[in-house]
Order: structure tokens, then sequence, then C-alpha cells
């Protein structure tokens, strides 16, 4: 049992002016999709951190126990588009100049939510160069789809409660001192640069606010809300699916909605099926892209699911009788 589409679902396409038959687009528009516009990019980081100073501001000006709450999961959907650019600077989308590329995914993104962007860059290469290959580095976040409903219920519950974030920066800064790591100085020296990073918002915190804002408005959203979007949204991007030359079985699509696109998937990033049917077009164009897709018969409604929260019953729809998966 998987999640793979029945063959029907997909329809061979004959390729146009701006489509190929493979669905990648054709040379002339690819060139036009491929525009990274650099000052755009730099507003859409700018403001996450104005994003993000905003919604402290107002929690502790109103004081308000909703409001925390409020301020707690937007810092989840904080950590999430500060990583949805950086995996724009990982394909070295988000400026021409690749020096500035890498220092913004570096330093203005990654770091800030606790990952090794260069680290993060080579894994990620082997899941686009072949997904579900020898080398995927994420199978284990969306094997065996679908599962039960109480697996995938316990798998929430450990995210959501802070259980998987805490094991993975709880190693994070164990792999610091750890001297039998392989490339040690290079794995070691990046992630000091990351806890040094995050000391200097934790005395920032103290000095200009209190020690708190860092620890419940910062870090335990990362630990907690993050897990949970990270979990589902892997998931919803290739769950139960399996190694294939077409894209389409590799990779799911869903339908793009508003909430989900400003909560949930920021700057593009449900785009999925676009994205890896050619990984090399900013996400500023992924819509343009995908409805070229749709258009051509590329992608179809019975290949595309309607919402996120139509996948994700999909995602958990083992029955108990097949599985004694945990």
């Amino acid at each position: 049992m998987n999640m793979v589409p029945d063959s029907a679902v997909f329809i061979e396409i004959g390729g146009d002016d701006k489509i190929l038959s493979n669905g990648h687009p054709a040379s002339q528009w690819r060139t036009e999709l491929r525009h990274i516009p650099n000052l755009r990019n730099a507003i859409s980081i700018a403001s996450i951190y104005v994003q993000t100073v905003g919604i402290i501001w107002t929690a502790l000006a109103l004081r308000n126990p909703i409001t925390y709450v409020i301020a707690f999961l937007l810092m989840g959907r904080a950590h999430a588009q500060l990583l949805a650019l950086m995996h724009e600077s990982v394909h070295r989308l988000l400026f021409r100049k690749r020096k500035l590329n890498d220092f913004a995914g570096r330093w203005l993104l990654g770091y800030m939510s606790f990952v090794n962007t260069d680290g993060y860059r080579y894994v990620h290469m082997a899941h686009h160069r072949e997904e579900f290959g020898p080398n995927e580095p994420d199978i284990p976040l969306y094997a065996n789809y679908p599962i039960t409903r109480a697996s995938f219920w316990r798998k929430m519950r450990r995210d959501g409660l802070g259980s998987t974030g805490f094991r993975m920066l709880r190693g994070q800064f164990v792999s610091v001192f750890n001297k039998k790591l392989p490339d040690q100085n290079v794995q070691q020296n990046t992630q000091r640069k990351i806890f040094a990073l995050h000391t200097v918002l934790l005395i920032l915190s103290v000095i200009f606010v209190n020690p708190w804002v860092y620890a419940m408005l910062w870090l335990l959203p990362y630990i907690t809300v993050w897990r949970v979007m990270n979990r589902l949204r892997s998931i919803a991007e290739h769950g139960g699916l399996r190694a294939d030359s077409d894209r389409r079985v590799t990779t799911h699509s869903v339908k793009q909605h508003l909430f989900s696109s400003f909560y949930f998937v920021p700057f593009n990033l449900g785009w999925h099926i676009a994205h890896h049917t050619d990984s090399g077009i900013p996400f500023r164009s992924l819509p343009k892209y995908h409805r070229q897709l749709r258009a051509s018969g590329f992608v179809t409604d019975a290949y595309e699911y309607g919402s996120y929260l139509a996948i994700w019953r999909a995602l958990r729809s083992r029955p108990k009788s097949l599985t004694n998966a945990k």
C-alpha cells in the first residue's frame, strides 16, 4: 500500500512552445521564469524581521493570554518563512551574486532557525538528484505512508510537545564537542556560529526585554510549532511515494489556498511539483509555471489534491488490520 496514483492519472502530453513533453519549460520561456529579482527578495527577508519584531512587540504591549498564543503560533510561521527563503538560497536562487546569496542563506535565514545551510544544501541536492534514491536523506520522514490514524497522531504529539525538536537540537549542541565526527572542524565551526548567534539573541532579549521572550517566543515555537509544520509539509510533498523518472510519481501536488500559503507554506513553497520538475526556477515564478503545467495537462485534477486537509486524511488512511506501524 502506498500513495502513488494510478498510472491512468498521468497524461502523456505532446508539448508546446512553453511546456515540453516531460513537463520542463521550453528554453526561451525558462529564461523568463528564471529571473531573480534581487530587490524584491531583499525586501522579503526584511519583511520577516519586521513582522517578527512587530508580533513580539504587540504581544508584550497587549499582555493578553490570547495574544501570547497567537504570537506563539505566528513564530512557528516565522521559522517557516526563514527556512523557505533559506531553501531558495540553497538552490542559489535568492540573489544573483553567489556571495550575497550564500551569506544571506546562512546568517540571515538558516542560522536563525538552527540550520546549517551548507550542510542542508549538500543533502538537499541529493534529494533533488533522485527522490527516494539510495542517497535520499529524508526517507525516514515520509516513508511507509499511508499510516494509521493512531500512528499519525503519535507523530504529531511527539512534534507538538517538543520531543522531536528537543532531541534534534540537543544532538546539534552535543555535536559541537564531538571529536569523532567526520569533517568535524567544518561541522563544529558552523554549529558554534549558530549557537553563538543564538547566544547573542538571548543576551539581547535579557537586556532589552526579558529572557522568556527568546525562550517562549523563538526557541519553543521552533521545537514545537515549526516541527509540526515541517512534518506536515514534508509528508504532503512526498509521503508514501517512490523513485521514478516522472516527477509526478515522486512528488505530490496540492491545490494552494490563501490560509495555507500565508501560514503553512510561505513564499510559494507549496507549488512543489513545479519546483521538482524544474528546481532552477525561483519561487516567484512557480505559480505561473504550475498554471502552465495544468494548462498543458501535465498536472490534472485527478492527480492534484484539493487541499492539505485532503492529503493529510489520505496519508493517515491505512487500516489497523494492515500494519503495526508506530
